[in-house]
């Protein structure tokens, strides 16, 4: 009987899980870049209670009796699908059509890569720089900050489609900056680590960036500019999700009280 109290009990947590990870993407359905996440499960170890057949030759059963110990979360994936373009006024507003990431490089001095192209133009001793709205840099597809000269203004500046850089002098005529915003891949984004603030840290299970400038055998993503890519989350999905991990986590807990009700009543046999 003891069996079925853990197997429940890791059917809650399980299900606790789940809830937890719907309610951050209910949490992030207007966050800019956001991608939607999905709990999956596995099974536990099994238990033969018989393996062989009560015949006196004791042969092998064609099917045995196993009996599961319950489920546990294997993984929170990912899902890295296009979110809807969402019209924006700012000149530093750029979304990604395609596989691409933007580049940003934290205090730490450490690439970090994200969706989020809601940028900012920062003003310090080295010029205008193209920044996060924490401040941290975006890079080219060089590696390096963006930081335009003084004649560079939020409403002059102009990126193409391949992310090339340029803007519009007092005489409406284009001048290229011959800079190029940073673009990268990787093979399996879902490994990507997590890092709070729209940021994914590469690991060994995304394999290393791959800079679209320079990778062959890759599509090109575009760049829209006064675009913001909207977070993927469908509501209508995760509301259904949600009412199924709930129903989930009550039967759970019914299975519990059956166990207990049953233990209870085998405790009351000796009276």
């Amino acid at each position: 009987m003891m069996r079925s109290l853990w197997s429940a009990a890791s059917g809650m947590i399980a299900q606790q899980a789940n809830v937890d990870t719907i309610a951050n993407n209910l949490s992030n359905v207007n966050t800019t870049g956001y991608k939607n996440e999905k709990a999956e499960f596995k099974t536990l170890l099994y238990q033969n209670i018989q393996t062989r057949t009560t015949t006196a030759n004791g042969e092998e059963k064609p099917i045995p009796a196993q009996v599961g110990l319950g489920t546990r979360v294997m993984a929170i994936t990912s899902s890295f699908g296009q979110g809807p373009l969402l019209a924006s006024e700012s000149n530093t507003a750029f979304a990604v059509s395609g596989d691409g990431f933007f580049a940003v490089r934290r205090e730490d001095g450490n690439t970090y890569y994200t969706r989020n192209g809601d940028f900012k133009l920062s003003i310090g001793n080295q010029g205008t720089m193209l920044a996060t709205a924490e401040g941290y840099p975006v890079l080219d597809t060089q590696g390096q900050p963006i930081i335009f000269p003084a004649e560079v203004t939020g409403s002059n500046l102009e990126v193409a489609s391949d992310g090339s850089l340029g803007y519009r002098d007092p005489q409406n005529n284009y001048v290229a900056l011959n800079r190029t915003v940073g673009l990268f891949q990787f093979n399996n984004p879902a490994g990507l680590e997590k890092m709070g603030s729209s940021l994914f840290a590469e690991t060994a299970a995304s394999g290393a960036a791959l800079n679209e400038a320079t990778a062959n055998n890759v599509q090109r993503s575009e760049l829209r500019q006064k675009f913001l890519e909207g977070s993927n989350v469908q509501v209508a999905d995760e509301m259904v999700n949600l009412i199924i991990a709930q129903r989930a986590y009550e039967m759970n807990s019914k299975a519990i009280q059956a166990s207990d009700e049953m233990l209870g009543q085998a405790n009351q046999l000796r009276r």
